[in-house]
């Protein structure tokens, strides 16, 4: 029980959890993995943020691999998770990983596993690296390592970078013309992480006005979750407001997401970034698909999608599901509410990058700013408000939680017509009104979690209370 996937990858605490045996465990039974899938000649690329730990866990991870007979491509600097996801697609590689905790509190470090492709691995893929270092662990056999050194000579690890790469990537799918004759104001917070590389030589190229923020090397990340929401971002906000910029972006740890400041310095939820993003390739660039969002992300989305004559899929929480009705349905867009997104013609993942480059080239292109955009989305398809409630709890509460809500699929009385209630993922509640309500617990963090989205920020509160009071969480 030492290696063990939530649905953003394997995430523990540094020192308890996340050790370097653990870790030699896992890449262990990924390159038996690897094997076993016949994928293990292609080779595999390994990247790393700017965590407590990260880099010697990616040398730890190479040396454990190449010790199995895998090639190992090594990104030796801090890199993005998009940027690795990529260079496991650009290479024709077996699979990737990139040693990072997201968006977790400083104490956490974790593993993100890639498939071929660049794609999040599947929940079938984690299991069975699970069952492999379950048996290893038992087995308490020594695991084979290499030194850097030693895999070098053996022609086993090389030192890559593909950050120009990627980045020319991103240039040639913008509309940099549109860009540069717009000449916006950017502030910039990559929150301590690693985005400010990528994505400043990205706007400095489009002839952006860039300021940064919170871009030293701090692995307790300013004190502060380097996660960008409205309680995160105040520095961003008060930066935007001060200066008179036109969008303030934001990146997570790793830059697979993204939280924006607008024009007016107010916070935009990662709902109003995948609707005006969707509404903007649809309505102004002439693309057609569906959307695909998961089951805590607004159906705001659904709306748009049923105007063009598109469908929008639903899917559970975990990026990977996304991404893989995504490519089942060749779909535009996929996201959550969290601020993970993707655009078809890119990486099969995340990428905080990536969506700020587009946001910025919508900006340019219509001309318009974020408030103006948002305000003509809501003319035409009306309003959507959500609440967002965390809970933590004890395991007696957990459980009670489950049986009430889960097992016995028990519901208060909210005083709406309910049109159905699913348990894809958790317990979701469809209302006649068009809203709903979704309970479940965090795979990333030991939350329970409570999301709510109605025609009024009132309406929303009021159901949402309705729930956390039925299970006892207020």
């Amino acid at each position: 029980m030492s290696v063990r996937f939530g649905t953003g990858g394997w995430r523990a605490v540094i020192g308890d959890g996340f050790t370097r045996a653990n870790i030699r465990l896992l890449c262990t039974a990924l390159a038996q993995q690897l094997q076993a899938d016949g994928k293990a000649q292609q080779g595999f690329v390994i990247g790393y943020d700017r965590r407590f730990l990260s880099r010697e866990a990616a040398f730890w991870a190479a040396g454990t691999l190449c010790a199995q007979g895998v090639k190992v491509q090594l990104i030796d600097e801090e890199a993005p998770t998009p940027l690795i996801m990529f260079a496991t697609a650009r290479y024709g590689l077996g699979g990737g990983m990139a040693v990072t905790a997201s968006h977790n509190p400083a104490i956490y470090n974790g593993i993100k596993v890639f498939l071929e492709g660049g794609r999040d691995a599947d929940e079938t893929y984690t299991a069975r690296l699970e069952a492999r270092a379950d048996e290893l662990e038992a087995a308490g056999q020594p695991l084979p390592e290499l030194t850097p050194e030693e895999a070098k000579a053996r022609g086993l690890l090389t030192l890559i970078d593909p950050m120009n790469a990627y980045i020319d990537s991103i240039l040639n799918v913008i509309d940099t013309d549109a860009i540069r004759r717009r000449g916006l104001k950017v502030a910039l917070d990559p929150m301590y992480g690693v985005s400010k590389t990528a994505l400043q030589t990205v706007l400095l190229t489009v002839r952006c006005h860039v300021d940064v923020i919170h871009d030293r090397h701090d692995t307790l990340f300013g004190g502060r979750l380097p996660a960008p929401n409205a309680a995160t971002l105040n520095s961003l906000r008060n930066y935007v407001s001060e200066h008179h910029c036109d969008i303030g972006l934001a990146t997570d740890g790793d830059a697979d997401r993204l939280g924006v400041i607008d024009d007016q310095a107010e916070f935009l939820h990662p709902n109003k970034i995948l609707v005006l993003l969707y509404y903007y390739l649809l309505r102004y660039k002439g693309w057609r698909g569906p959307a695909v969002r998961n089951v805590a992300t607004t159906h705001l989305l659904d709306r748009i999608a049923e105007d063009f004559g598109q469908a929008c899929y639903e899917v559970p929480v975990g990026f990977k599901h996304i991404s893989g009705k995504m490519l089942q349905t060749d779909a535009v867009i996929g996201g959550e509410s969290s601020g993970g997104l993707t655009v078809r013609g890119h990486i099969r993942g995340k990428d905080g990058i990536y969506a700020a480059s587009l946001l910025i080239e919508m900006i340019a292109v219509t001309g318009q700013s974020l408030s103006g955009l948002w305000r003509e989305i809501e003319d035409r398809y009306g309003r959507c408000e959500m609440t967002e409630r965390d809970f933590t709890f004890s395991p007696a509460q957990k459980e009670a939680i489950q049986n009430k809500l889960l097992r016995d699929r028990q519901l208060p009385d909210f005083g709406l017509p309910v049109e159905r209630v699913s348990y894809l993922d958790g317990c979701k509640v469809y209302f006649e009104n068009g809203g709903w309500i979704i309970a479940r617990f965090s795979g990333t963090e030991p939350l329970l979690r409570i999301f709510c989205e109605m025609g009024s920020a009132e309406q929303a509160e009021a159901v949402s209370r309705k729930l956390e009071q039925f299970l006892h969480t207020t």
